[in-house]
């Protein structure tokens, strides 16, 4: 199992930006791709982006491509959503996520581990 911290969430304006940070713990040789979704209150959880731990191209949801960044640091076993332009639609908790083995990278479910959480507000 793989234990998955996040940070970096709050409330910004509208315009603004925030960066995201989960840091993965355990079992993290058995990380295959890791990812970040969103739900908001009364919505199904979203995927938001990813990328496979081995340095394939990013994927991104329509809705955020051109403003968020989904970056990592291979050393701290660490993976950063850079969040620009942010609109009031993103308010939702983010959740980062790991797979550990190949399926879809869109559908929450293909997912094993997951974190807590961080909310994210953006609001005037």
């Amino acid at each position: 199992q793989v234990q998955l911290v996040e940070s970096g969430g709050g409330l910004v304006q509208p315009g603004g930006s925030l960066r995201l940070t989960c840091a993965a713990s355990g079992r993290t040789f058995s990380i295959y791709a890791m990812g970040w979704f969103r739900q908001a209150p009364g919505k199904e959880r979203e995927f938001v982006a990813a990328f496979t731990w081995s340095g394939s191209l990013p994927l991104y949801a329509d809705s955020v491509k051109g403003r968020f960044t989904i970056s990592r640091d291979n050393d701290k076993n660490t993976v950063y959503l850079q969040m620009n332009n942010l609109k009031p639609e993103d308010t939702a908790n983010y959740f980062c996520a790991v797979k550990r083995s190949t399926g879809s990278y869109y559908q929450s479910r293909t997912y094993d581990d997951w974190g807590q959480g961080t909310q994210v507000t953006v609001s005037s």
